[in-house]
């Protein structure tokens, strides 16, 4: 449970700046880093493998509890991460889309290396892989937020490059065994695997 608590941790922080960014134009740094650095760990063996450190994930895992709590303030947050647990199911069924992510991912990786995961010009880069693949299947992630910033292509290239880090957090989700009945069997485990993580 403390695996899928992580991975729920990545999940949620990612979709809370794409938010962010949508609304203000605005990101935390060093959240967006963690998330574009997960991007590139395809062949991760766990969780911590993908963040780097749980201290990466403490703002995500602090709006989970909420979440689990009942005491989230952004109702379009859980929509949010829905439409994105949903879209991960037929992304990993699309095995020609996936296979293009992953290639467009790795010819990304030496840039990444040389500039900084988050640098505009992979984050650019990112977005243009997401739409070109991913956005293509449904259902789509529709974005809400104020349309001064919608409007700009770097905007609209990065919140799409933080949606293929939430995407990469629903596959681990998945991948570590995580469900939507964690959310109505299991919320007491899981929010107890969050406290021990936070210790």
């Amino acid at each position: 449970m403390h695996d899928r608590a992580l991975a729920l941790a990545g999940l949620a922080q990612a979709l809370h700046q794409v938010r962010r960014v949508a609304d203000t134009g605005q990101v935390d740094a060093a959240v967006l880093e963690t998330a574009m650095r997960s991007v590139f760990r395809i062949e991760a063996d766990s969780p911590l493998d993908v963040y780097g450190a749980v201290d990466a994930l403490a703002p995500g895992l602090r709006l989970v509890q909420r979440y689990l709590g009942s005491r989230g303030e952004d109702q379009l947050l859980p929509r949010l991460a829905l439409s994105v647990t949903q879209l991960e199911r037929r992304f990993v069924r699309e095995e020609q889309i996936a296979t293009r992510v992953r290639d467009g991912i790795l010819a990304a990786e030496p840039a990444a290396d040389r500039l900084g995961h988050a640098h505009p010009e992979v984050l650019a880069t990112l977005g243009n892989l997401y739409a070109e693949t991913v956005s293509h299947l449904r259902p789509r992630i529709l974005v809400q937020g104020n349309p001064h910033y919608l409007g700009q292509p770097d905007i609209v290239a990065e919140i799409r490059a933080i949606l293929l880090a939430a995407l990469r957090s629903a596959v681990l989700w998945r991948q570590v065994g995580g469900s939507m009945w964690d959310f109505l069997l299991r919320r007491r485990q899981l929010q107890q695997a969050i406290e021990s993580v936070r210790d």
